[in-house]
Formats: C-alpha cells, structure tokens, sequence
C-alpha cells in the first residue's frame, strides 16, 4: 500500500487519509444536527470546488433564532506548493506539494449572554522536493464570551480537558497554554477569550494516536459547547448588552484578519474566500479607546476573565 507520510517512524497510508476524510465529514454532520436542534433553524449547504484541486462543503445559519450566525465548514484541498503561513516554522517545506484537510466552525450567538465559540480540526501532508513526506495534525477548541461565567469557564475547560486525558497529565496544560498564547492580541496585549486547546504541527505521537488526539478534540465540542448555549440564550437583555456584544465582537474581527494562521492559509493558498471568511460576525462595531466603567459585568470581562487562568 502506497505510503503518503512519515513521522515518528510511523507511517499514513491512503487508507489512513480516508478515514481521517470519513470522520471529518461525520464530525461536520453531527455538530450541524446539534446545533440545528438547539436552534430550530437549518443550516444551508453550500459543496464547493477548488480549482487547484479539492473542494468542500460550507454549512452556514444566518439569522436563526439562537446563532445570528454560524458555520461549519468541511474542506479537502490539495495544491503543488505550500503557502508561507504553513512554512514560516518549518522552512525545509519551502515549495512542497500539499493535501490538507480539516473542519473549522465560528458560531455568533445572537444573545450577547452566550459566548462565541471556535473549533478547528486538521490534517496536513506535505510532499517536500526532496525527501520523505511528513503529515501532521492540528487543531483546538476556543470560547469567546462577552459577559463572564465561572459556571460556564469551569465547564468549558473541564470538556477541554477531558478530551485530552486519554493522552496523558501533561497534555491539557500543555495545550492549554498554547491556546492562551495563541489567541492572543498582540496590538491590544489582551486575550481574544478564555481559551481552551490548540495544537498545530503535530506528530509526536504515532498516527494513530494523534489521529485519536484530533478525533478527541473534535468530539468534545458538543458537550463543552451545549449546555453552555443552551443556558444562556434566553436570559433577557438590553441595548447595553447589545452594545458591548458588538464592540467585543470587533476584537474577534481583528484577531482574524490580523493575527490567525487559518485565515492567513486561507489567502494565500487561493481558498474559496467565502469558506474561510465565514467567521466573521455579521454585526460589529468599534469605539474610539473605549474602556468601561469599574464595578461593571462589563469591566469583569477583563478583570476576572480575560486572564491566563487554571479553571480546572
């Protein structure tokens, strides 16, 4: 059987490729179908092609009754030279063939009480001029609240952390912190949110075990993200909340034109813009050096939330 790449000693076959491609589109459907039942509303289908090779399919809700909006994106595209966002930590795959796969989702709930929420699973194989091919996994799973909850913290970083137990103590700290130091806005030197996971370039572990890592994140999802909707999106509010919802919502638009290596891949590699793009929260707003009132949930925000702290 043909072998598509290497790491650890261990070796991807295209068998391996496929079922990594079959458990991502199960992913996509199952997130879709809870998120359906939270909300009431359908999310559209959009299957797309790439003229490089590859495609996708984009499932997106736009003025439901919970998410304002959201997607949840399949992609699997294949191209003759990787992107500079891709190589700028590993430049010995400067010009290297690549087929990379993942699913990626951003939901926009419409009550400024629930949080916004990133997840992103992947999988890449690079095929180098010379040389072997490697693959890696990456991912994580990320909540961006703008009225803060221990309740909802505690909940979300247990989910996290569970999903990384099978894998060893030392794993969840270790994601944990890359989550913190990566959503992070350096022109702000503030926190995009709470954290969670992220990993990226990774294959430490055999295949198989990163492949589980991956899987594990990616299921985790639904129960960290849930119950936490669910409890949030009918608690009543006002303008106020409104306000400060889309003044907050600017930060995450700034962290994902600025900062995001996804988007970044997004771009360079010719992805289809509306894919990648559907992150975005279809309200914001900005304030000139705009900083709220001490006491205020709004100023908790910062005080007590936005901080690298250990919720479990």
């Amino acid at each position: 059987m043909k072998e598509v790449g290497t790491s650890k000693g261990t070796l991807a076959t295209r068998n391996d490729v496929a079922l990594v491609r079959e458990f991502l589109l199960g992913l996509q459907h199952n997130i879709v179908s809870s998120l359906e039942t939270i909300d009431g509303g359908s999310f559209i289908r959009d299957q797309w092609q790439r003229p490089e090779g590859g495609g996708g399919i984009s499932r997106l809700i736009e003025g439901g009754r919970v998410i304002e909006r959201g997607g949840v994106n399949f992609s699997h595209v294949l191209g003759s030279k990787l992107p500079p966002s891709a190589t700028a930590v590993r430049p010995e795959l400067a010009g290297a063939k690549f087929e990379a796969m993942g699913v990626s989702l951003v939901i926009h709930p419409l009550n400024p009480y629930a949080p916004t929420t990133h997840m992103n699973v992947r999988f890449l194989i690079a095929t180098p001029l010379e040389g072997d091919p490697v693959w890696w996994f990456g991912g994580g799973m990320d909540l961006t609240p703008y009225y803060g909850f221990t309740e909802d913290a505690v909940h979300w970083h247990q989910a996290a952390k569970d999903a990384c137990v099978p894998f060893g103590d030392e794993l969840y700290p270790r994601l944990k912190k890359q989550c913190d130091d990566y959503f992070f806005l350096k022109h702000r030197q503030e926190p995009r949110g709470i954290g969670g996971t992220f990993f990226d370039d990774f294959s430490a572990l055999s295949f198989e075990e990163s492949f589980a890592l991956m899987r594990s994140i990616g299921e985790h999802f639904v129960p960290g993200y849930a119950p936490i909707l669910q409890r949030r999106i009918d608690m009543p509010y006002s303008q106020r909340e409104r306000d400060w919802q889309l003044y907050r919502r600017g930060r995450y638009v700034e962290f994902n034109l600025v900062w995001d290596r996804g988007t970044h891949f997004g771009l360079q590699s010719n992805g289809r813009t509306e894919a990648f793009l559907m992150s975005m929260p279809p309200l914001v707003s900005w304030r000139y050096d705009y900083k709220p009132e001490p006491g205020t949930p709004e100023a908790a925000l910062y005080t007590d939330f936005l901080i690298a702290k250990e919720w479990v």
